[in-house]
């Protein structure tokens, strides 16, 4: 069928599934703008204001469903612009699909000064996705989108990108679509599997750590099932939160594995890079380690496992339920009761947080979003707020990104607009991202939005104040009248003064039915580092004010 290359890729996306884009149009995107316009009825377009915060909203998409995320922005600036969110994707395995404009094919690597070029953009791209094409005729477009697919929807999920030149876009070809890419998870090996389960079905009190691989397999009930054959307790990492629900008796935070491990024969690892933010393998104190992964590279150096096996959490949690069921189990039901009572005692340097996330989770239904920020309430959260589905808490990751939490929290709620999504966050990250206040009341997106206000940049005065004699540099903050902010955009507004305040206005902005911004003034928190990284010595107490 003859069609324009910006057809192709309109009409490629939607036989892959895709029914919402989140980007900015512009010049070099002309012509697939064109065809998203007659391709309305199936795919959706919101329009951020921020290159960032499209990728930001894409990620939120793709990780609160499971789906791909799509993001489209202009070459270039644009393209720059939106890599926080592409390394925000990269580090949380989010499968996400990032297109990029291009200059004229002709031009491309010739320095020539076109419009948005830079140096080596598909470089730049290649560095983080896991796959990266360039189109470069109007008949490449429906295969490289084919492939794009294929490469999230298989192994370990991680973005790929993919370049069209705007003459690409524009000219016109014969072109076959072909169907939606199939889903191909790496098959483990039996014969590991095999050893793994004999080693299992030997252990007397085996533990579980679980990571975001597990999420992404969408591998939660063969989770639960092993560890109640095994009635092994099971350890969610921070983006594994919701891989089993925190009610289960077996379930536990990472914080628990300190206490675990000390007792623990062998540490089934599934679906997580298993090392500490200091590139070191986790601690296991000595048990034996079975490593389970759908990324090769996450079963190599710094780890020492006995055993490792490259997979899919699904099919190897499965196999190994299959291989153990019937087998014989004493009760630990009085050592894990003794692991619950140490962490209570190590949560009590987080009291003031604690109050306000039993707040959150009060008002927040079991379904609910919570996307989580690198604010003090956010910080505890990864650490210790009770998830009760998958794909319901959202961080992150590793790659820490300031800012993140509110646009990405609006592409959680654009994928479902019936689902609750709150977004904590600082007055400090908030910022980055606080002109989609205009998409959230454009869109009608209905987040809440918790904005905790102590008027600083918090953790890094915190930092300046223990470690450096309380020589404080560039942390301070001048913050807008929130209230008079959201009214600019059409928002609601609400304040909270404490966690009982807070609570009442969650379950009442819940039901809103439109965006509302709640400003939570608070003072400085009691650091959590200790309790999140092993080995950082627990602060000294705060001063009374």
């Amino acid at each position: 069928m003859n069609m324009t290359g910006g057809e192709a890729l309109a009409r490629s996306l939607a036989a892959n599934g895709v029914s919402q884009i989140f980007g900015i149009p512009g010049v070099q995107l002309d012509h697939a703008a064109d065809a998203l316009y007659h391709a309305a009825d199936k795919i959706a377009f919101t329009c951020a204001r921020n290159e960032q915060a499209a990728s930001y909203m894409a990620d939120g998409y793709a990780r609160s469903t499971g789906r791909p995320g799509v993001s489209m922005v202009v070459p270039g600036p644009g393209m720059l612009n939106g890599l926080a969110g592409l390394a925000t994707a990269y580090a949380c395995s989010s499968p996400l699909l990032y297109i990029s404009g291009q200059i004229d094919s002709g031009a491309i690597g010739r320095g020539l000064g076109a419009l948005h070029e830079i140096p080596d953009q598909s470089g730049i791209l290649r560095s983080l996705t896991k796959w990266s094409g360039l189109a470069t005729r109007p008949e490449d477009i429906p295969g490289m989108v084919h492939r794009a697919f294929a490469e999230l929807r298989s192994g370990r999920t991680r973005p790929v990108g993919l370049e069209i030149p705007p003459d690409v876009l524009g000219a016109t070809a014969d072109v076959e679509i072909p169907g939606a890419a199939p889903h191909a998870p790496a098959v483990p090996d039996r014969k590991l599997i095999d050893a793994v389960a004999e080693l299992l079905r030997g252990s007397q009190r085996p533990v579980i750590y679980a990571g975001g691989g597990v999420i992404a397999a969408d591998a939660s009930e063969e989770l639960r099932e092993l560890a109640e054959i095994l009635h092994a307790p099971v350890v969610v990492s921070e983006n594994g939160r919701g891989a089993i629900s925190a009610r289960h008796p077996l379930a536990f935070d990472a914080l628990a594995f300190r206490r675990l491990r000390e007792h623990a024969d062998v540490v089934l690892a599934v679906g997580t890079r298993f090392v500490t933010a200091f590139s070191e393998q986790v601690n296991t104190a000595g048990a034996r380690l079975v490593l389970i992964n759908a990324e090769a590279a996450d079963l190599g150096e710094p780890r020492t496992p006995d055993l490792a096996v490259h997979g899919d959490a699904r099919l190897a949690l499965a196999a190994l339920a299959e291989e153990l069921r019937g087998v014989a189990r004493e009760s630990r039901t009085a050592e894990l009761d003794a692991a619950r009572a140490w962490l209570e005692e190590q949560y009590a340097d987080i009291a003031p947080q604690r109050a306000y996330l039993r707040a959150i989770r009060t008002a927040l239904p079991d379904d609910g979003v919570l996307v989580s920020e690198l604010t003090q309430i956010g910080y505890a959260a990864n650490t210790c707020f009770p998830v009760y589905r998958p794909r319901t808490y959202l961080t992150p990751g590793y790659q820490g990104t300031l800012g993140y939490g509110f646009a990405t929290a609006l592409g959680a709620k654009a994928a479902d607009p019936d689902r609750p999504v709150v977004s904590i966050t600082g007055d400090g990250g908030f910022s980055w991202t606080l002109q989609e206040l205009s998409t959230a009341k454009k869109y009608g997106l209905a987040t809440v939005t918790v904005v905790f206000n102590d008027g600083f940049f918090g953790n890094v005065r915190r930092i300046q104040k223990n470690r450096f004699g309380a020589r404080y540099f560039a942390t301070d903050l001048v913050n807008p009248d929130y209230a008079k902010l959201a009214d600019s955009f059409g928002i609601a507004a609400a304040r909270a003064n404490g966690p009982e305040e807070l609570e009442v206005v969650l379950k009442e902005a819940l039901t809103a039915g439109e965006p509302v911004l709640v400003e939570a003034p608070v003072g400085e928190f009691p650091g959590p580092w200790h309790l999140i990284h092993e080995g950082v010595p627990r602060p000294a107490p705060l001063e009374a004010p």
